[in-house]
């Protein structure tokens, strides 16, 4: 599971730096979206960092208990007030490395909700765990009857047990509505918006102002159309001239002629396309 989570943080951190060339036509940079994106990889660098060392706390809790397991295996063979002493110490150990665990599982949801950094690896992760604590209940479970068939009952182990098992259910509930929030999330990612018009219409709605800068007042938001970005990949402009005047990585899209003459938008990679800005401003004749 970490290699999972570790590769999924890597494309992300890989994702946040790469730069990408500069489209011919833009009129202005903005230097000001440069230094906002440095702000954006800076902040996720540092979430990177505390999700990793949380993520490795759990796994080496995991690691523990599993060793923990192994012994009460090897000593359950044998009899004897010893042996029975060792079982009872090792579930007790056990019991604490998972308290420690589900504290650990909250603080991880706790940064991942409070986190910019959001996906279906995340979401895939957290399943995980619940996965690892139902493994763990069941062979709590088995556990407890092979201390039955000893007559080796202790209170503490049966509360564990017990508390175990409905932080299990609670769990499996707050991954269920951690799930709906995490599509919602990874629907807000994908929302974008663009505009094509021609330099008079996007005067009158104050996207281009009269020293040729885009969007840099208050514009009419509600003459952008809102999109899904996974799934718009081509827009007619319905017209022979075309200018892109947002920043978007020429080797992203594609404006070809259709058999009227006019332009037609191809976005052939979105991840690239959007990368730099979520609105895409044309300008037409």
């Amino acid at each position: 599971m970490r290699k999972v989570l570790f590769f999924a943080i890597c494309l992300l951190a890989l994702a946040s730096c790469k730069e990408e060339p500069k489209a011919p036509v833009v009129d202005i940079v903005d230097t000001s979206v440069a230094d906002s994106l440095q702000r954006i990889i800076d902040q996720r660098d540092n979430e990177i960092s505390e999700l990793m060392a949380t993520f490795n706390q759990i796994e080496e809790g995991f690691r523990a208990i599993n060793e923990a397991e192994q012994r009460v295996t090897l000593a359950k063979s044998g009899e004897g007030s010893d042996k029975v002493s060792k079982i009872k110490e090792d579930i007790l150990f056990i019991q604490k490395r998972m308290d420690s665990n589900r504290k650990l599982i909250d603080q991880l949801r706790q940064q991942l909700s409070e986190s910019s950094i959001k996906g279906d690896e995340f979401k895939k992760t957290i399943e995980m765990m619940v996965s690892q604590l139902e493994a763990k209940d069941q062979q709590l479970a088995e556990l407890r009857l092979m201390l039955d068939a000893k007559d080796v009952r202790i209170t503490e182990m049966d509360e564990a047990i017990n508390v175990l098992n409905n932080d299990v259910a609670d769990l499996k509930n707050e991954s269920s509505q951690k799930s709906q929030t995490i599509s919602e999330q990874d629907k807000q990612l994908h929302v974008a918006y663009y505009v094509f018009g021609t330099k008079s219409e996007l005067k009158e709605q104050k996207i281009l102002d009269k020293d040729g800068n885009v969007m840099r007042g208050a514009y009419n938001k509600n003459y952008l159309t809102k999109i899904d970005t996974r799934n718009q990949k081509v827009i007619k402009l319905y017209s022979k001239y075309a200018k892109l005047l947002t920043d978007h990585p020429t080797s992203s899209y594609k404006l070809e002629m259709d058999a009227s003459k006019q332009y037609t938008l191809h976005i052939t990679n979105e991840d690239q396309f959007w990368h730099t800005s979520k609105v895409l401003v044309i300008m037409v004749k």
